[in-house]
């Protein structure tokens, strides 16, 4: 079928979770609704790290800094550097995660969306709508 229903049986991502009564589709729709649910909150705590490895790291040439290593001694700009680049790495692999993670899920509530079944569609807007609703205000948290 090509084309949404309203039904209580379909397959869904694998062969072993196929639904074949009302209760199943709900609890169905429900784990999928927390998916794109945490789908959404992955994608804005990715926005919240960026803004906080950018914030975090120094600009590298700008005239306090300058200032600052010429009177900094040659150890310590080294141990900064050092902890400078280390956190940095540290964010890297965190986004890369964060990333891998929400390309995952969102490949997964994609290819539930497939299964042309009404019930999981809504549950992926609903689930979509929550999760952005429950996971903007962190971007204004500190």
């Amino acid at each position: 079928m090509m084309y949404f229903v309203f039904s209580d049986k379909v397959v869904l991502l694998f062969d072993f979770w196929n639904v074949h009564s009302p209760a199943g589709m709900v609890l169905s729709v429900v784990v999928i609704l927390l998916l794109a649910a945490l789908y959404e909150v992955i994608k804005v705590t990715k926005g919240k790290l960026l803004h906080r490895t950018v914030s975090s790291v120094p600009t590298s040439i700008s005239q306090e800094s300058l200032a600052e290593r010429d009177r900094a001694s040659v150890n310590s700009e080294q141990d900064q550097q050092n902890s400078t680049q280390k956190r940095w790495f540290l964010y890297h692999v965190s986004q890369t995660l964060l990333h891998v993670i929400q390309v995952v899920i969102g490949y997964l509530v994609m290819l539930a969306v497939m299964s042309y079944n009404t019930w999981i569609f809504l549950g992926v807007i609903v689930g979509s709508t929550v999760g952005y609703y429950v996971a903007y205000p962190m971007l204004n948290m500190r």
